[in-house]
């Protein structure tokens, strides 16, 4: 009985010890697995609330987590600050992620610093112009949808003044508001588009008073490169039209609402993400549109003027067919000056670029 006692506990401080090693040994697997799976990190502007720019963001991450249930984290309300941007991304590093994706402008130079120092790490920046082995950048050719947008501003326009809050004078707002303009004169050539200047993406009583400010000197139609729909607002509390930015904003002004000029990016999401767990992912500069779904017009609702259905339906399958390319001369700046000849079409290049206004916007440029 000794003898099968003393080998009982042998065979239990072995089974002890093989239990324990197991255990060590599924957890350097598990960690093994956890660097080789997809987690991915989105740092946000604003809050998911906004009902705009970073609400659709958002949208985008839910819906990759549904269609190929990976896990993401996301941080709202990062300031567009090199250093603080840079803690964000680490924190999330050390969180996990492996992927990271940059939803402003202003995240930037702390993606690409963060892309050197993290060679394992996926990078996404949104609207920048900066790639490296590691990093992407990538916007979607939302101007295509502004210039149907312009359209149904200016058919609806009675007073020939539309108002247009915009955030910051870089080529992604003003290539917007050109492309909105040239929608407004292909209907209206009689029409002007005046900017307001926030200088700030999130503020959403700042873009409200932008929006006031416009309509107190006679604008009637009231559109936005904004994050929220405080232009919206604007225009429901003054008796006029709006068309928003970003999302559907039909509920937040239903009486003034129009239609919106809105990104889809979940299916950019999960390309991405998708060709990352194939080992096929590539870095690039990713800048589609209407012809990918990436942007696109939302819905007309009864305020939309009549007609105007038909004449946006024709000018989309004019854009995606690549008969109609928006940015063709002859095209003249504020000044009446020719700045692309008579049937000259602008680059990407020159369109990355764009630091001039087409005739027919009232505002100024900082650089002008």
């Amino acid at each position: 009985m000794k003898k099968f006692k003393g080998i009982s506990l042998l065979l239990i401080f072995t089974m002890v010890i093989t239990l324990f090693s197991g255990c060590g040994s599924k957890t350097g697997q598990e960690g093994n697995k956890d660097k080789n799976e997809i987690k991915v990190g989105f740092i946000y502007v604003g809050p998911t609330t906004d009902g705009g720019y970073t609400y659709t963001h958002d949208q985008g991450r839910l819906y990759l987590e549904k269609e190929l249930n990976v896990p993401t984290m996301y941080k709202e309300s990062v300031p567009e600050d090199t250093a603080k941007a840079e803690k964000v991304i680490e924190d999330m590093i050390n969180q996990g992620a492996n992927v990271i994706i940059g939803t402003s402008f202003g995240y930037m130079d702390a993606m690409e610093k963060q892309a050197k120092k993290h060679k394992d790490v996926k990078f996404l920046h949104c609207s920048g112009n900066k790639t490296a082995e590691n990093m992407s950048n990538y916007f979607g050719r939302i101007y295509e949808a502004r210039y149907l947008s312009g359209i149904v501003a200016g058919m609806k326009t009675k007073t020939n003044k539309i108002g247009y809050v915009a955030a910051f004078p870089l080529p992604e707002v003003v290539r917007g508001i050109n492309a909105f303009t040239l929608g407004v004169q292909s209907v209206n050539p009689n029409a002007k588009v005046a900017v307001k200047w926030t200088n700030t993406w999130y503020d959403p009583a700042r873009e409200k008073e932008g929006a006031k400010a416009l309509l107190d000197e006679g604008a009637d139609v009231i559109t936005q490169h904004q994050n929220t729909a405080g232009p919206q607002q604007a225009a429901e509390e003054k008796g006029a039209f709006s068309i928003g930015y970003n999302t559907d904003m039909k509920d937040k002004a239903p009486n003034a609402y129009m239609t919106s000029a809105v990104f889809n990016w979940g299916p950019y999401y999960v390309s991405q993400v998708k060709a990352i767990q194939e080992g096929t992912w590539k870095s690039e500069s990713y800048w589609k549109g209407l012809s990918d779904n990436v942007v696109g017009l939302a819905e007309l609702t009864e305020n939309a003027p009549e007609g105007a259905k038909e004449k946006v339906e024709k000018a989309k399958e004019d854009i995606i067919s690549g008969k109609n390319k928006i940015f063709v001369g002859p095209l003249k700046d504020q000044s009446g000056k020719v700045r692309v000849e008579e049937g000259k079409v602008m680059t990407d290049e020159e369109l990355l670029q764009f630091n001039w206004f087409v005739q027919g916007v009232e505002g100024q440029l900082e650089n002008q």
